[in-house]
């Protein structure tokens, strides 16, 4: 028996270890985690910060700590989610690594893939994004094509084209439950490769 059990006290006690506090960085992305799962699952305007707060198990008022508002906060999760995409695919030229990026970055954050390239353009409010983002999309693709199809109309319609419909294949491709990850690169490829052909002069 220790001393302080024999003087009534109780049994000593450890005391609890400190309680690491993130630093802000740090607590900016657990909500920004938080609330692309939230808003991937419910959708901006069904999604509260009560929602984002409970996800992230935070209070409402640590969110304000960090983002204005809810407008706020989902702009940043699609910025977020913007840049990983540009940081895997790059901005300037799409290469044969370029559909295996996209999908590599799909497959690292579905969530934000989907609510940046699906949801998003479902919202006035935060549509210029897609739409800045598609017509750089547009651009760099417009400037490749060039190399395989003569200036023209169907030069614009595969520039046009084919981003929307890699896009929309990788997307089903997640859907789908991510199936033959090995092979989804080549599969998708040979979608884009169809609609090449397909604007190549026929004379």
């Amino acid at each position: 028996m220790s001393d302080r059990e024999a003087e009534g006290t109780g049994p000593a006690t450890v005391p609890a270890p400190p309680v690491r506090r993130l630093r802000r960085a740090e607590r900016r992305e657990q909500i920004l985690d938080a609330a692309t799962r939230a808003f991937a699952r419910a959708g901006y305007a069904a999604t509260g910060l009560d929602d984002i707060a409970a996800e992230a198990e935070l209070t409402r008022a640590m969110l304000y700590r960090h983002f204005d508002s809810k407008a706020d906060l989902y702009r940043a999760v699609l910025d977020r989610a913007c840049v990983r995409v540009a940081e895997e695919v790059g901005a300037d030229d799409f290469g044969d690594d370029a559909i295996p990026a996209l999908l590599r970055a799909a497959a690292a954050d579905p969530d934000g893939f989907r609510l940046l390239f699906r949801h998003a353009s479902r919202e006035p409010d935060f549509r210029e994004l897609i739409d800045s983002f598609a017509a750089a999309s547009r651009e760099v693709a417009h400037r490749n094509l060039a190399r395989h199809i003569p200036a023209g109309p169907w030069l614009d319609w595969a520039a046009d084209l084919i981003p929307t419909i890699t896009l929309e294949a990788v997307i089903a491709w997640l859907d789908a439950g991510r199936p033959d990850p090995g092979q989804a690169a080549e599969r998708i490829g040979q979608i884009v490769h169809g609609v090449m052909a397909a604007a190549r002069p026929t004379g």
